[in-house]
């Protein structure tokens, strides 16, 4: 039997109340949001916090609304609430691409996006679509809240830019006309982590991208993304071989770790294809020839 190692449990009542006890109780205290992620690496021991600070009763860090022409999540939004948003789908349906091949339906309604974000696996599928729409994160510490572009958000495997005693708040994406995005992804079955997943939006003036996005997951991409492709994009026609180039591009600049889930070659081909698809939908997206 799994048993995680003994931990002290605090309940946190407001954001103010949840900085408090990770001041108090230091680096070795650890957010509890969803816990679908940590609770498992606590049974394997891979993870032996001293103390969890539970903010699942923080109702105000739960949201999905528009604010100053910014789609705003609260970090404790719970997939399936994002799943089921209807203006988060009207703005960004890679959201929804990605959400509907988030594990399944019991983790997606208690799961949470910001402890999605901050566990920081290099096979997160959110990670690599808020990568994509360049999205914004609002940390909050005790010397008060900063911004960091999601790109930045993330330093390594399991590793973020959240310092002890901060907390993550609030997940920030620009509206933007004349866009469209999707997400394309493999997994050996349904709700798994991806072999190989990516996400794409467009921006278009006319038959031209104006500007681009890339997200990449499970491949060994830098920071989620691919920068190289997203810059061959801008100013390219929107057609399908444009389209396959940026394939191509965002494949050569992965470095996939070859795993029980396959090759690195087959990564690296998944990395191409799956961009080429995600942006082709998008196109049809921006277009609104897709739902």
């Amino acid at each position: 039997m799994q048993v995680p190692a003994y931990v002290e449990y605090e309940k946190a009542t407001s954001i103010e109340h949840a900085l408090a006890l990770l001041a108090r109780f230091g680096p070795e205290a650890r957010i509890l949001a969803g816990g679908h992620s940590l609770i498992p690496m606590m049974k394997l021991r891979l993870a032996q916090p001293e103390t969890l600070v539970d903010i699942n009763g923080l109702g105000e860090l739960c949201y999905l609304r528009v604010t100053d022409g910014e789609l705003r999540i609260g970090a404790l939004t719970r997939h399936a609430q994002l799943l089921d948003s209807p203006v988060a789908g009207q703005h960004f349906a890679i959201l929804h691409d990605a959400e509907k091949v988030i594990a399944d339906p019991i983790v997606r309604n208690w799961g949470t996006v910001g402890g999605s974000l901050c566990q920081a696996d290099p096979s997160e599928d959110l990670s690599a679509a808020f990568a994509a729409l360049k999205a914004t994160m609002l940390i909050q510490g005790p010397g008060g809240s900063r911004t960091v572009p999601a790109r930045e958000f993330h330093t390594g495997p399991y590793e973020t830019v959240v310092a002890p005693g901060e907390l993550l708040t609030e997940i920030r994406i620009a509206i933007r006309p004349g866009g469209g995005s999707a997400y394309a992804k493999v997994g050996r079955r349904v709700g798994d982590w991806p072999v190989g997943a990516a996400g794409a939006a467009i921006w278009l003036a006319g038959d031209i991208i104006t500007d681009a996005g890339i997200g990449l997951t499970a491949v060994g991409a830098r920071h989620f993304s691919a920068a190289e492709a997203e810059e061959f994009l801008r100013g390219a026609p929107a057609t399908e071989a444009s389209f396959a180039r940026a394939g191509e591009i965002a494949a050569a600049h992965c470095n996939p770790s070859p795993d029980q889930r396959g090759p690195a070659d087959y990564k690296r081909h998944l990395a191409s294809e799956l961009t080429t698809r995600a942006l082709r939908r998008a196109l049809r997206r921006a277009q609104r020839q897709d739902a």
